[in-house]
């Protein structure tokens, strides 16, 4: 179906996350009529929060990075853009349970799980990573061809290889290595990162107000049971029908295909995509860990294979004085720890954590919370690029807006309003870059 605007046009948006929320947010600004409808009793998706005594915190890490065009010119829109504090953050790294500091060159040459002739390696490489890449089709190159080639088998066993599994599970060496030489575009050896005032509520409440304001409906609690798209878009919910004339699906492609009716599955794309989802454990605790953002964890007994710390970039106040710890560890939706009871998975992660600190005590772990998220990041095949589908689904009123079309950038929510715009662009006749 051909784009055309949508000023005076009733639009669905399905799913309330931040992808969900942008897009409703920029057609209300289009003149569109817009319903957005989140399954869930909160917005946001993997950035919702909890309430935790008189505090709201995050479920899932989260950062603004300087490069963050897409989001910063959101919050900027939405009055927040002055309100992201920025601040030097400084990475770790913790391997056979034995942590290092991993900044500088310096630590780099204290790095004594690499021998020496590996680390000047690691160093050089790394430094012109990104520059090796360009002119290269990273996208047909398998991740281990082409670090393993270009750092050595030592440091892609030891470090490489246990990184991209922690992240993608057993098909981590089929990964495309454009997605991680796209990463390096967004992260490359930047320290500084920022946070909200207010944490990721404050954008979410500032979107939501956004829609209201301009006339769109959001509902909560709202989940789609059935998508139609003959004569409009027929959206089937809990004892209530929404029509529309276009529709934009945020849902994972898995999760569509499951609504979709005949008519409507047999239009869409035929792209079959594992993902990974997660499991995440946030640790309150009396003291601070290393004072790292960030930190892999490698061959350490834990099932965990990253640390995240929030104090270092939000500061002690936004969680009452507590150092709020994120553990985390990638997972298919269907393995035995994602469906292990959160409870057992708190004991022993904590149990795990405090074998990593032998100077921190369980006195010192404050409280312990689990949660899971089922889709996460899609695990792209070789030659994703030239298979990646088009965001209308052809001859129907049906947008999407996924994860599966934001690659070869970073699944964030950087590239989530990226994506959004595109999408919005796309609807009104006026179409944006893809994001990456």
């Amino acid at each position: 179906m051909a784009a055309r605007g949508v000023g005076g046009l009733h639009v669905a948006v399905v799913g309330g996350g931040i992808c969900g929320l942008a897009t409703a947010h920029r057609l209300v600004r289009a003149g569109a009529r817009v319903t957005l409808l989140e399954g869930s009793d909160q917005l946001g998706g993997l950035g919702t929060f909890f309430p935790w005594r008189d505090r709201w915190v995050e479920r899932f890490y989260h950062c603004v990075m300087p490069s963050d065009d897409h989001l910063l010119g959101l919050l900027g829109e939405l009055g927040l853009r002055d309100a992201v504090t920025w601040r030097r953050t400084r990475m770790g790294m913790v391997v056979n349970g034995r942590g290092y500091p991993f900044n500088n060159a310096w630590d780099l040459l204290r790095f004594t799980p690499l021998g020496l002739p590996d680390r000047v390696r690691f160093g050089v490489v790394s430094l012109l990573l990104r520059r090796l890449g360009q002119g290269k089709d990273l996208d047909g190159t398998r991740t281990e061809d082409w670090l393993r080639g270009l750092y050595g088998d030592r440091v892609w066993e030891l470090l490489l290889a246990p990184l991209f599994g922690a992240k993608f599970g057993a098909r981590f060496g089929d990964v495309p290595a454009l997605y991680l030489w796209q990463r390096l575009g967004r992260d490359g050896a930047v320290a500084v990162r920022g946070y909200p005032a207010g944490g990721y509520r404050a954008v979410i409440d500032a979107l939501r107000a956004s829609i209201e304001a301009g006339g769109g409906e959001v509902r909560l609690d709202a989940p789609v049971r059935r998508i139609g798209v003959r004569d409009g878009v027929r959206l089937e919910l809990a004892g209530d029908v929404v029509t529309a004339d276009r529709a934009v699906s945020t849902l994972p492609l898995p999760l569509l295909r499951q609504l979709a009716d005949d008519d409507l599955a047999a239009r869409l794309p035929d792209v079959e995509l594992p993902y990974q989802g997660v499991v995440n454990a946030l640790f309150f605790l009396k003291r601070p860990l290393s004072g790292h953002y960030w930190t892999p964890v490698v061959g350490s007994g834990t099932e965990f294979d990253g640390v995240v710390e929030m104090t270092p970039l939000a500061g002690v106040e936004p969680y009452g004085g507590r150092h709020l710890v994120y553990a985390m560890h990638y997972t298919d939706r269907g393995s035995a720890l994602f469906r292990e009871d959160d409870a057992a998975i708190a004991s022993r992660w904590t149990s795990q954590l405090l074998g990593l600190h032998p100077d921190l005590n369980r006195a010192d772990v404050d409280d312990v919370r689990v949660f899971k998220a089922p889709y996460v990041e899609p695990v792209h095949p070789l030659g994703y690029l030239a298979r990646k589908p088009p965001v209308v689904v052809a001859g129907t009123p049906l947008v999407l807006a996924t994860t599966a079309h934001v690659y070869p950038d970073v699944t964030s929510w950087n590239s989530s309003v990226g994506l959004a715009n595109h999408v919005v662009g796309t609807l009104v006749g006026e179409p944006q870059p893809v994001p990456g």
